[in-house]
């Protein structure tokens, strides 16, 4: 009975576990570049490594080796691989180290001093990494371990005593050797607990688009890695400043991650775009009101034209007030996305109004607007960013269909003032782009974005959705920035279907270029 209350428990935690909006897969061929900075970081570490002094006799043999101080780092075999259980597994095989130091040696009535070169060599490091999620949501290193070994010292003793010093530098040698491999780990397990949870730390969590609305990224698991690549899920959900506590509940598509081929990929949801535009509705940006000579001159007259009829029986003070013309969303905005392409579906009320001097504006009419908006996304650094254009607009009246008719001929001035006047206001802001959960130092280049076939997750009303549509944004691996062909597009067809959900992602190569600030305003 118990272990069938477990079982039941289990599946029950499982349906409402929450989804992700956002994941991330690291794959094996983006290791390569990774491997190059960490070594390039790890030369510049265990150059700092400070051996203690060493001092000691051996019958009439006195020596005293201080100042020892590591000049180079060879490494000539080195391997860097995801492991189901670490992670991460760093292996360094056949490297060497230069020194110098310098000696007081002692030996009957003979002394002899000043500095002196040394080589370490055959020295081997095996590092294992895990990674976890913290309290906060915030990736970390939780674990590193670390075993080093040096196989052989080499001094390059020289002058009269070349033949003596050689006889005894085994003394010598040994105790460096001992006090080197004492060393190593130390430092590396600095780097890794300390400096790269520095640098691991820069990954936002909880952070500010703009003065209205801020984005979670919150780990909802701890990294997944198999043999080939590293998994990572992020809530990926906006929220409005004001209700920081308020969150949109995901039934969106999971976002899938099949592909190993690239060496980035990032997947993302409806539910990421939902969240945004709905926080932003909450906070009451989604809307905007024209005034007098904000109103376009020609749509000015056209409107008073149309209501003619109306304004004429007003009173004289107000027939030449400024016209008004109000744009509010009145529901939040949805996103779908499909294989021909990603669209926004908006629904607003349009006011048109009167506005007397010191006085109760004056309502002329007030209308319904749906409109459509398609989407371009692009991964440009460390922001996401969305160009909008109008592709579907229509109005129509709630009171009669006579009146709707009646609205026909203000349908393309309606539209060509959203065009030139509202598109670009929207597309300053979304434009400036959202930042995605990378650390400081580390930006995407050129995307290719595709759409694919997606299936699994939840739907609009928390029931299984069917397979559905992505996009996917993609660039070689393996290639420095130089060498990147230019982006292209690629679509890939499924069958038909009819979907409750989908989920965009997109795919990317990782380089390291040096840290530039990147503007992530949000959308607003």
């Amino acid at each position: 009975m118990a272990l069938f209350g477990a079982f039941f428990l289990a599946l029950l935690a499982g349906a409402y576990a929450e989804l992700p909006g956002c994941k991330m897969r690291i794959t094996s061929k983006a290791l390569e570049l990774v491997k190059q900075e960490g070594l390039r970081f790890l030369e510049q570490e265990l150059e700092t490594i400070t051996i203690p002094d060493l001092r000691g006799s051996e019958g009439h043999f006195y020596y005293n080796i201080s100042e020892m101080k590591v000049t180079e780092l060879q490494m000539t075999s080195s391997e860097l691989n995801f492991h189901p259980e670490q992670e991460l597994i760093l292996q360094i095989t056949n490297a060497s180290l230069g020194m110098r130091f310098r000696r007081q040696l002692l030996y009957w009535f003979f002394y002899d001093g000043g500095y002196i070169n040394a080589s370490a060599e055959g020295i081997s490091i095996h590092t294992a990494l895990q990674l976890s999620r913290d309290p906060t949501g915030q990736i970390k290193v939780s674990n590193f371990s670390c075993q080093a070994s040096v196989s052989r010292m080499h001094v390059n003793f020289g002058g009269t005593f070349k033949k003596v010093y050689d006889f005894l530098s085994m003394f010598i040698t040994s105790g460096m050797r001992f006090l080197l491999n004492q060393q190593i780990c130390p430092v590396l397990h600095h780097a890794g607990m300390v400096l790269l949870n520095s640098l691991l730390s820069t990954v936002p969590v909880r952070s500010s688009v703009d003065e209205l609305v801020g984005i979670d990224y919150s780990l909802l698991k701890d990294p997944v890695a198999s043999s080939s690549n590293l998994d990572m899920e992020f809530r990926g959900a906006f929220f409005p400043l004001a209700e920081r506590n308020w969150s949109l509940p995901n039934r969106a598509v999971e976002p899938q991650l099949q592909e190993e081929e690239r060496m980035v990929y990032v997947a993302i949801s409806e539910f990421f775009f939902d969240s945004a535009m709905e926080s932003y509705f909450r906070a009451g940006a989604l809307q905007l009101s024209l005034v007098g000579d904000k109103v376009p001159h020609d749509l000015d007259m056209l409107l008073r034209a149309t209501y003619f009829g109306s304004i004429i029986l007003l009173s004289p003070a107000v027939i030449d007030s400024p016209m008004k013309l109000e744009l509010r969303v009145t529901v939040p905005p949805r996103c779908t996305i499909k294989p021909s392409g990603t669209t926004i579906s908006i629904t607003a009320s349009i006011t048109i109004a009167l506005v007397p001097p010191n006085q109760p504006e004056v309502q002329l009419s007030s209308m319904t607007m749906d409109a459509r908006l398609s989407a371009k996304i692009a991964l440009k650094g460390k922001a996401l960013r969305t160009h909008l254009d109008l592709r579907k607009f229509r109005i129509y009246s709630n009171q009669s269909a006579f009146e709707s008719l009646a609205l026909i001929p203000l349908q393309d001035p309606l539209k060509t003032m959203l065009q030139i006047g509202v598109m670009p206001l929207l597309n300053k802001h979304t434009l400036r782009g959202v930042q995605i959960p990378l650390p400081e130092g580390i930006n995407f280049v050129r995307e290719v974005v595709t759409n694919h076939a997606v299936s699994g997750g939840k739907g609009k009303e928390g029931r299984a959705a069917p397979p559905s549509a992505a996009h996917q944004c993609s660039c070689p691996p393996g290639l420095l920035p130089s060498q990147l062909p230019p982006p292209i597009l690629i679509l890939h067809q499924p069958p038909p279907v009819l979907c409750t959900g989908h989920a965009l992602s997109s795919e990317q190569s990782s380089l390291i270029p040096p840290l530039a600030p990147t503007d992530t305003s949000g959308l607003s």
